[in-house]
């Protein structure tokens, strides 16, 4: 190859290297993802939590748990009234995290979940989407989530029964 072709060849190179230097220059200046579609996350905040502390009956088990990372306060009796049962989830002022329940059956899959709840509010009730029978154990899975990333604040799970109410 003469010399004069390899000048060309090397100048051919260094115009592409600047051209796709330019084009990835401008793909981070101006976002890639912007304008295709996608849209923000928008956490599943409970619309039935309330503000404020509950004012929970007698003989639900309802009591604070110090889970390390987190405070919560939840009732051990999980008695069903047609498709929910009254949990009464309280997530403490004092906490930094957003509090979820899930209740899981024996083999570990979801019956039903609270949605996020923040510090300062509770939700009485959890809404079952597969009804188990009286006597059947469940486990009540306390998820923590960070509010501004939604990155795993831990989590604790309290086994226990499930009892029959009825007559709310």
């Amino acid at each position: 190859m003469n010399q004069k072709k390899q000048k060309n060849l090397l100048l051919l190179a260094a115009v592409l290297c600047a051209a796709a230097l330019a084009v990835m220059t401008a793909v981070l200046a101006f976002g890639a993802g912007k304008g295709t579609g996608q849209t923000e996350f928008t956490p599943p905040l409970d619309p039935s939590a309330v503000q404020g502390t509950p004012d929970v009956p007698d003989g639900l088990g309802w009591e604070e748990l110090d889970a390390q990372a987190f405070q919560v306060s939840v009732c051990g009796a999980v008695i069903l009234d047609g498709d929910t049962a009254d949990i009464w989830l309280t997530n403490p002022a004092e906490n930094k995290v957003w509090l979820k329940l899930r209740v899981l059956d024996a083999q570990g899959d979801t019956l039903g979940e609270t949605g996020l709840i923040r510090p300062g509010e509770y939700v009485q009730s959890v809404t079952l989407d597969a009804l188990p029978e009286d006597g059947d154990a469940v486990t009540l899975k306390l998820m923590a989530y960070e509010p501004e990333t939604y990155y795993s604040g831990g989590s604790v799970s309290l086994k226990t029964t499930v009892m029959m109410g009825g007559g709310k």
